[in-house]
């Protein structure tokens, strides 16, 4: 009997060593030189850490786990997405909700993260110029950007409603801590739309990709353009005359959900804890110009003061911004968008 118990506690023992031997997720990103920054800053010294293994693959976003969670046959434990297409798939029930006793957001930004999805990375929604056309004295507001007599030039604009309506708005007149508020109705959003429609005799070009954007200021095709601060930092490097602010700029983000029926939640849930903390974060910008979520990641000493005031996360520049609003989205996207490609074709 002793023999026999002592076979069944190795047995055991054994079980559970494979057990942890086998913890795995499967990550999808984007891949590029976004998913090698992740890898190096977030993935790889994460599985060191934990032991939990990582397998990384691309994806086409959202899009690819509806079809494995309509299909029944889920593979991907973690996905990188946009924080409007991760609350749209929360609210088509494609997520698994999040454990934020197990993922620590104490020390995380306002509005970066939600049930379904915790942020990896912050980005701004900016407005930029061609340093050719007004020098370093650009534009230093949206009411600026709208104001085609103080600022005459060719403008560029997003051919989506995301990052389109809060600007107009704040050009109009309303304190950015009311925006949400103003267009939470049709009114509010037609107010929005009605501001671009004074300017779009000056909108030479409705962009639809952040390349596109970043291109036309750095090609003197535009002189002012809305776009993501890392791509007119990128355009800049490239020699592009090109200066943005973030007042007024929206705030936004990338973050990681969890797939409805995941085959390693437990695991997955404990991966995202892991790379949520400011020892992980605070090596994102070494390799890519996107700025932490976790505040405390600019505590830590790895991210030094001048690299820190070109993060829109940071601090100072996040005090300057508008937080974007996933619930407003989730509510009023498809609605405000029918709205806005009406306008568009006008």
């Amino acid at each position: 009997m002793r023999i026999r118990l002592g076979l069944v506690a190795v047995a055991a023992l054994l079980s559970g060593a494979a057990a942890a031997q086998d913890r795995s997720v499967t990550i999808a990103s984007w891949g590029g030189s976004y998913q090698e920054a992740q890898s190096k800053a977030l993935f790889v010294p994460a599985a060191a850490a934990t032991g939990i293994a990582v397998k990384e693959e691309t994806y086409g976003g959202m899009s690819d786990v509806r079809l494995q969670v309509s299909s029944g046959v889920v593979t991907l434990d973690i996905v990188a997405s946009g924080s409007g297409s991760a609350a749209r798939a929360a609210a088509e029930g494609l997520l698994e909700k999040l454990d934020y006793t197990i993922i620590d957001i104490s020390d995380f930004y306002p509005g970066l993260a939600t049930d379904y999805c915790v942020g990896g990375d912050v980005f701004s929604t900016v407005y930029a110029w061609n340093t050719a056309t007004y020098g370093d004295a650009g534009p230093q507001s949206w009411a600026d950007f709208f104001d085609v007599e103080k600022f005459p030039g060719k403008r560029a604009y997003r051919n989506k409603v995301a990052g389109a309506l809060e600007p107009a708005l704040m050009a109009d007149g309303v304190p950015m801590e009311e925006v949400y508020k103003v267009l939470d109705s049709e009114e509010g959003i037609e107010r929005a739309i009605n501001k671009i429609r004074e300017l779009k005799p000056h909108i030479d070009v409705f962009w639809s990709s952040g390349a596109q954007h970043a291109q036309l200021i750095k090609d003197g095709e535009v002189d002012m353009t809305t776009g993501w601060n890392g791509r007119f930092d990128n355009a800049a490097k490239d020699g592009g005359k090109v200066k943005y602010s973030f007042n007024q700029a929206l705030l936004d983000y990338d973050c990681f959900a969890i797939p409805k029926g995941a085959p390693n939640k437990d695991a997955a849930m404990a991966f995202l804890a892991e790379i949520s903390k400011p020892e992980y974060q605070d090596d994102l910008p070494k390799y890519i110009t996107y700025g932490p979520t976790n505040k405390a990641a600019y505590d830590t000493g790895v991210i030094d003061a001048a690299t820190a005031a070109t993060l829109p996360s940071s601090p100072a520049n996040a005090a300057l911004q508008l937080p974007v609003s996933l619930e407003w989205y989730a509510k009023w996207e498809t609605i405000a968008d029918e709205m806005y490609q009406e306008m568009l074709t006008e």
